[in-house]
């Protein structure tokens, strides 16, 4: 590249064109800006050799991105997930490194501090690719999906000490692999980083070791201590900026005092972060961070995708994906073991055992790292960048299996208990008794009215009968559960699941027994009130749309408007609002997004502009007879009414 500006355009437009889409696909963040760095650099051969300076730059991402995990752990809390994080986690990290630590060394004949490294990389599972997967299928709260969170934060934590160890197993000699697969001897290291020499090697041990753990002192207390008084006096000068420019401070700060005693930067961040987790300004620094965080942890691994060595892969396309399989089924071999031993059991333990066995970003962190270190060799770098790759690449892959395994066969973690023998039918059943139900059976109780409650999750039936409100536990969903509480004879169903989809279910159901049914349905959003319109349900209500109407009418008063005035404009709002929702409802296709239904986007606009020629008119009225606005407006939108 012949500038920074043309560099910079090549690396921020690879990444806006491949990140988005590798999302789309389900590949994530991390892949996209892995494939962006591909693109750039081997494909079309846009960057070259200022990849590397400018890697080391990007490297200060590591070092943020360590900064926001110490922030989001609590001391407190890591001590009571201490029993998962020691043991689930930390016996996956001794077992996986010892296992592929001893394959490596027999296999191919390298140094033992190499192997070990080598082991120590490849143990990290995804922790971008797990945990957003997990978030879109809805697994967090599973067993496996609380399993495989305590795992990956373990090896978050285990990162820091891994960088401090690394330097430990500096080799200087020892066979590598050679881009034609053959075992080579290094040849002085020219390929390598140079380490970072601490200023303070002239002095003795003892001395050096007190200035270390002085400086680790010095971050805990300054955080402690002195990082309350800091923002405080910041926060007076009322310039938002400067929480940004002391927020990076105290990272640069500390990176850098860390790296002056020789310790990892990484380290002393991660150290900070913990100390300032429970400070009032956390979720401040966090919002500051955040941003330079992902942009600069985006364009390392854009660098660590422009250097990975295509030709080393074509030349060994069999052995990489080899090696990339047999990592997987042995991580998830010990994995599964685990699981196992820990007590998961079904279908949370497949998902406990395929969502981790990849290789993850922070190996390579660890990689880059060691090669400054001289750990390993740039040839065998270039390898373990190429398997880790195509271990996330996989990963997918497994996620799919894993819904297939998943419909395959029952989870006894996850099975609910019998359901409960109803014993009792009113002229109202409740489905689902979350928010949304509660509110509807406390007034009808205060009203004098009983309901046949029904929801799905034992533990609120548990909790409503400690208020004294009798509930049955059932699937709402399931006919003979409908029947046993009189879906017959009812008169009004409330359908209020939280599962917008067994919502619309319910209603499609009820309709087709009980045609001459009121059904009353909870709807999550414009587009599901649609859906439960088709599906024959008689009073829909949005969970947040009358809730935001009182906010707006509370906005319009603090401006001025007096309290009837507010109330015109809400009553006027809310009729347009229904009368437009109707029509929408008819012109609405399922399946078929709102941007290509021409007929359904024409009359939404004419809404709009309805529902601002109405308004104004209800301004005009009023102002021309202010004595009988009330009647001229209520005139003016009886028409809108549903």
């Amino acid at each position: 590249m012949d500038t920074f500006l043309a560099l910079g355009v090549v690396y921020l437009g690879a990444a806006a064109l491949m990140v988005p889409l590798a999302a789309r696909i389900g590949l994530g963040s991390v892949l996209g800006y892995l494939l962006a760095g591909i693109l750039i650099g081997p494909v079309l051969g846009l960057v070259g050799s200022e990849t590397d300076d400018l890697q080391h730059i990007a490297e200060f991402g590591v070092v943020m991105m360590l900064f926001l995990i110490g922030l989001e752990l609590d001391p407190r809390g890591l001590w009571d997930m201490r029993h998962r994080l020691l043991g689930l986690g930390g016996l996956q990290i001794v077992l996986t490194t010892t296992v592929i630590m001893a394959g490596a060394w027999t296999m191919l004949d390298i140094a033992w501090q190499t192997a070990l490294a080598i082991g120590l990389i490849l143990a990290l599972s995804s922790t971008a690719i797990v945990m957003q997967t997990l978030a879109e299928k809805g697994l967090t709260r599973t067993s496996g999906g609380r399993g495989a969170f305590s795992v990956l934060l373990t090896q978050d934590i285990a990162v820091i000490p891994m960088l401090a160890f690394l330097p430990l197993l500096a080799v200087t000699a020892g066979p590598s692999i050679a881009p034609d697969g053959s075992l080579t001897r290094p040849g002085g290291g020219e390929d390598m980083h140079e380490p970072a020499i601490s200023m303070l090697l002239g002095l003795p041990s003892w001395a050096l070791t007190l200035v270390t753990l002085g400086a680790v002192a010095f971050v805990v207390l300054v955080g402690h201590y002195l990082s309350r008084p800091l923002f405080h006096f910041i926060h007076t000068t009322r310039l938002r900026e400067m929480f940004t420019v002391v927020a990076l401070l105290i990272v640069v700060g500390i990176a850098w005092l860390m790296e002056f005693v020789g310790l990892s930067p990484a380290l002393g961040t991660f150290l900070a972060g913990v100390v300032l987790a429970n400070s009032e300004f956390r979720h401040d620094l966090e919002s500051n961070i955040e941003p330079f965080k992902g942009v600069l942890l985006g364009l390392f691994f854009m660098t660590v995708g422009a250097g990975i060595n295509f030709a080393l892969l074509g030349d060994n396309l069999a052995t990489i994906l080899g090696l990339a399989l047999a990592l997987m089924i042995v991580k998830g071999l010990i994995l599964y073991g685990l699981g196992t031993v820990f007590g998961l059991r079904g279908k949370s333990k497949w998902l406990f055992t395929l969502s981790l066995a990849q290789a993850g970003e922070f190996g390579f962190v660890l990689v880059s790292f060691g090669l400054q270190t001289h750990v390993v060799t740039a040839a065998m770098g270039q390898l373990l960048l190429l398997v880790i790759a195509v271990s996330m690449l996989l990963t997918p892959f497994f996620f799919i299996l894993h819904d297939q395994v998943s419909r395959r066969m029952s989870d006894p973690q996850t099975a609910q208990p019998a359901e409960e023998e109803i014993d009792e039918q009113h002229n109202v059943i409740i489905a689902g008794i979350g928010r949304f139900g509660q509110i509807v059976n406390r007034m009808l109780h205060l009203s004098g009215f009983q309901a046949t409650v029904l929801d799905h999750d034992l533990r609120t039936i548990g909790l409503m009968r400690q208020f004294g409100f009798k509930s049955f536990f059932g699937d709402p969903t399931r006919p003979e559960i409908l029947h046993a509480a009189g879906l017959k004879t009812a008169r009004v169903l409330v359908a209020a699941l939280d599962d917008k989809e067994a919502n619309t279910r319910l209603v499609t159901y009820a309709r087709r027994e009980r045609p001459d049914m009121f059904i009353v349905a909870r709807a999550r959003d414009r587009f599901h009130v649609f859906e439960l319109y088709r599906a024959g349900a008689d009073h829909i209500v949005r969970e947040m749309f009358d809730s935001s109407l009182r906010a707006a009418r509370y906005v319009l008063e603090d401006l001025g408007l007096t309290d009837f005035e507010a109330n015109e404009m809400e009553t006027a709002f809310y009729r347009h609002d229904r009368k437009a929702l109707l029509e929408l409802a008819e012109l609405w296709k399922p399946g078929v997004p709102v941007d290509q239904n021409p007929e359904y986007m024409a009359r939404a606009r004419e809404l709009n502009k309805e529902l601002e020629a109405a308004l104004v008119k209800q301004e005009i009225d009023k102002q021309a007879d202010p004595e009988d606005g009330t009647n001229k407006t209520a005139a003016s939108l009886a028409d809108t009414a549903v």
